[in-house]
């Protein structure tokens, strides 16, 4: 993979939608050389895979966007986490460097050896981080130009029995996580997701996981940028780890484009 643009995908919506459902953890792909500096034999990566990955969260995306009224925009990373996670810091800030979870990731999920420990991870960052997050911060412009405001509602999922890798997993773990920013999550977003998503008996905030993403320029100075994260305990809706999807996909499909027509109509 040299088109480093093959990387990520932006799907457009209607032109008058703020809304950008944003997937950065649904995909398993690792290019040839990126998977040839992991220690991990292929049978013990496929099932770190199984743990690490959000299956089924970019179809759970491209679902409710087809029946929504309004079409949102879809931002979607099309390679694995484990060749860079585009949601953590990049540097000495990311508090998943702590256990080898940083935006390059050294450690499994269980605290295994994932790459050498003196691993330089910083030619990946240059390839995959910083386009990925400069096409992020371009498609959230592009819809503060077209609209005046953007929502950015980033879709995971997580399992239902706490990984090793957890920094914050001893709190609850309801089937629906709600990630809450205290400057970019107001409290209608987020009341409209706990109303889209009250059918799958309880949602919590931030636990066992927080916070949501927003591109660091408008992070913390710019309120026409709305977001919040979804996270999907995986039990809801397919066999857990990496196994088959099941009927609540279609549900939880549902709810997502049921909040993304709540949060494209509402006015700041």
């Amino acid at each position: 993979m040299n088109d480093v643009s093959a990387s990520y995908q932006l799907m457009p919506g209607a032109p008058d939608s703020p809304v950008i459902l944003h997937v950065p953890h649904s995909s398993r792909a690792i290019p040839a050389d990126v998977r040839a500096a992991i220690v991990l034999d292929d049978r013990a990566l496929e099932r770190e895979l199984d743990h690490i990955t959000d299956a089924y969260t970019a179809r759970i995306a491209a679902t409710a966007a087809e029946r929504c009224a309004t079409v949102p925009w879809r931002f979607v990373n099309q390679l694995s986490r484990l060749v860079v996670d585009p949601e953590r810091f990049p540097d000495e800030r990311e508090e998943m460097l702590a256990v080898g979870m940083g935006a390059v990731y050294t450690r499994t999920t269980r605290g295994e050896e994932l790459r050498p420990a003196d691993y330089d991870g910083q030619p990946l960052i240059d390839r995959y981080f910083h386009p990925y997050a400069a096409a992020m911060t371009d498609a959230v412009s592009q819809r503060l130009d077209a609209v005046g405001r953007a929502v950015i509602i980033d879709v995971h999922s997580y399992p239902t029995e706490r990984l090793p890798y957890e920094l914050h997993g001893d709190g609850p773990r309801p089937p629906i996580c709600l990630g809450r920013d205290a400057f970019h999550t107001p409290a209608d977003l987020l009341a409209h997701a706990e109303k889209a998503f009250a059918g799958f008996d309880g949602t919590g905030v931030n636990s066992p996981f927080e916070g949501t993403y927003v591109p660091l320029k408008y992070y913390g100075n710019d309120p026409r940028v709305s977001a919040l994260m979804i996270e999907i305990r995986r039990d809801v809706y397919m066999s857990e780890p990496g196994g088959a999807a099941g009927p609540g996909l279609d549900a939880l499909a549902g709810a997502l484009c049921e909040l993304v027509d709540m949060a494209g109509t509402a006015r700041p």
